[in-house]
């Protein structure tokens, strides 16, 4: 197999450093690929961008009704957040909707994410919980769905639960792929984590944006957690998160979520299409320069929207004493065009 393109690079000074690889794909619902670059067969862990298709058994189970899970909650259950109040008390709520605490989540505790938010926490002398976990609101739905299927959560995590399995199935679904056992391993939250090619995600996220392809309840469902996601988007992540930046000056045209170590997909409800990529690295700052180069070219932006594409698409870097030192830049081949 030959070696994915460059599509972005890092710049010290007046030389390239690194160079990015990585494979973009734009799909419709019906899996017609619209634009490519690199090899999008190729089969990857989608990790955290794919929350909105793991939220999907809320709905089918009717957790959502059954515990009040309105917009917001339904958002946080997509996010991967910055431990900041705004995350972390609506996660604790969720919670005691359903009579459970911080401690039924088996997700783990790490500081928050958000600088202030961490450094407030430390200041007051507090201690990192499972609430500032970024994934703390997709656990907390994922125990709902224990809940409303009448399930013990202890354990909900792992592959074997009703839980996954009802997870599972909705993938499978909206990806129109089988994901085999072959194929899976652990996400940095604990739950599993299935692979599957970038052609897939990319139009899995088409048909979530259309519902093309999908029973009325899933797509109904779908349009329900799109609309969440896109109407609060500083649950999806917080301050200074790229997700959150671009939907919120997007005003509801655009679904956006990052993966670690590299990953994004996305929707554009309006055009009928989604995107997926991988960037090979696993490096976030270069994929979402990646990402936003693409957004440029395929979402037709208002000024508006270009300013807020083009700060990322090019990213100045400083070192610890405040001073620039580069750029993490995606290269023209990352803008695809339609």
């Amino acid at each position: 197999m030959t070696a994915n393109p460059v599509l972005a690079h890092s710049v010290r000074g007046n030389w390239i450093e690194n160079r990015h690889r990585g494979a973009i794909c734009v799909s419709d619902a019906a899996g017609n690929i619209l634009a490519s670059i690199g090899e999008v067969t190729a089969e990857i862990f989608p990790r955290s961008a794919i929350k909105s298709m793991q939220a999907l058994p809320i709905f089918a189970t009717g957790a959502n009704a059954r515990y009040g899970l309105a917009g917001p909650a339904i958002a946080l259950t997509c996010a991967s957040h910055n431990g900041e109040p705004a995350h972390t008390e609506l996660a604790a709520s969720m919670l005691a909707a359903i009579d459970l605490d911080e401690t039924a989540l088996e997700c783990g505790a790490h500081p928050p994410i958000d600088p202030a938010a961490r450094k407030a926490l430390f200041a007051q002398g507090g201690k990192p919980g499972a609430l500032h976990n970024a994934c703390s609101g997709k656990h907390a739905g994922m125990l709902a769905v224990a809940r409303a299927l009448g399930e013990d959560p202890k354990g909900y995590s792992t592959r074997q639960h009703p839980v996954q399995q009802r997870v599972r199935q909705a993938l499978e679904d909206v990806l129109d792929h089988p994901l085999t056992e072959g194929k899976c391993g652990t996400d940095g939250c604990s739950i599993p984590t299935w692979a599957a090619p970038i052609h897939a995600f990319a139009r899995g996220f088409a048909r979530m944006a259309t519902g093309e392809g999908l029973n009325a309840e899933t797509a109904a469902a779908a349009h329900q957690i799109f609309a969440a996601a896109t109407s609060h988007p500083f649950l999806i992540g917080g301050t200074g998160a790229f997700d959150t930046d671009a939907m919120a000056v997007f005003d509801g045209r655009l679904m956006l979520k990052f993966g670690a170590d590299g990953i994004y997909c996305g929707a554009l409800p309006e055009q009928g299409i989604g995107f997926a990529l991988k960037c090979d690295d696993g490096s976030v700052p270069a994929a979402t320069a990646m990402a936003a180069a693409l957004l440029l070219e395929i979402s037709s932006p208002t000024p508006e929207q270009a300013k807020v594409l083009q700060s990322r698409a090019r990213q100045h870097q400083r070192n610890w004493a405040g001073h620039e030192i580069g750029y993490i830049e995606a290269t023209e081949a990352a803008r695809l065009k339609l």
